[in-house]
């Protein structure tokens, strides 16, 4: 029996479950939570961009690793 969180749509996935959409609400929550302290102590846009996108790229990575595991 196979639990199925992520279904493929295209290149990526979407959430199929309500588990699947707790961890794409998270993963939201934490880019924000990020951008939020980074922009606190930035002094422009590109200050602001260059220190969230390492961190959402790697959050982003993960949800997309996960959901490759639970999907169909």
């Amino acid at each position: 029996m196979k639990f199925v969180w992520f279904k493929k749509w295209g290149w990526a996935h979407r959430p199929a479950s309500a588990v699947g959409w707790l961890l794409t609400f998270f993963v939201a929550f934490l880019i924000v939570g990020v951008f939020r302290a980074v922009d606190r102590h930035s002094h422009s846009g590109s200050d602001t961009l260059i220190g969230v996108f390492p961190w959402a790229w790697i959050f982003l990575a993960t949800l997309e690793w996960v959901a490759s595991k639970t999907s169909e």
